[in-house]
């Protein structure tokens, strides 16, 4: 069990560093249902880890994730298609980010969440961590890693768990600043989202990049091995 989670502690990091999520937190926390549009979002975001990890885990259950306690074949070839594809998203984003981070800009839907629902916050959480075009693989990866580890399923939900805790740190720390802070957290939590809107692309552009390499690597290490 401490490999299998060693082996997804560095794509769990790379969903904890997602700075538009955790802008997204910081906004949510600023409308007047703060306290409760905030945990609806952190529960949102983990329920979408949980449940794509889990469907992983079920896929690797029944498809064989591992002989002889050797990665399966499938899961070498779905490592690298998923390094790939966030390669490729990472030379997308780099291309594409500004040449001034003072232009940097938000997305349109995050000037109307004062308004969501609360249902629509919650649907928002699951939507930023499952739906999510880096978080998404780095999710799925880890779910077959954990998988292929050739460890007994009650070992597999707990590596799960541990990723999901630790990939949901950069989405909860704002939360927590939050409640322990009330009032005050306002220019700490100003600062934060000053700088990952500022520094979004740029982050996002390498994050894709180094972790789509290291799919890559484990997945022709896996399918040459």
């Amino acid at each position: 069990m401490g490999h299998a989670a060693g082996d997804v502690l560095g794509l769990a990091a790379g969903v904890a560093v997602s700075p538009l999520p955790i802008v997204a937190m910081i906004l949510v926390l600023a409308t007047p249902r703060g306290r409760l549009n905030g945990s609806l979002l952190a529960v949102g975001w983990i329920l979408g880890l949980a449940v794509l990890g889990a469907l992983m885990l079920l896929v690797g259950g029944s498809g064989g994730g591992s002989t002889d306690k050797h990665p399966a074949t499938w899961v070498g070839a779905l490592k690298l298609a998923l390094g790939v594809l966030l390669v490729l998203f990472g030379a997308r984003q780099w291309r594409r980010r500004p040449t001034d981070a003072n232009q940097a800009q938000l997305p349109q839907w995050m000037a109307a969440i004062d308004r969501f629902t609360p249902a629509k916050v919650l649907a928002l959480g699951l939507a930023l961590s499952a739906a999510n075009a880096k978080n998404a693989p780095l999710t799925v990866a880890a779910g077959a890693s954990i998988s292929s580890a050739g460890i007994p399923v009650p070992q597999q939900i707990a590596t799960l768990a541990v990723f999901v805790l630790i990939a949901s740190l950069g989405v909860l720390a704002p939360l927590g600043v939050y409640l322990l802070m009330g009032e005050r957290a306002k220019n700490v939590l100003g600062n934060w989202r000053d700088w990952a809107v500022l520094h979004n692309v740029a982050v996002m552009a390498v994050l894709f990049l180094v972790l789509g390499l290291k799919l890559v690597g484990d997945g022709v290490s896996i399918l040459t091995s």
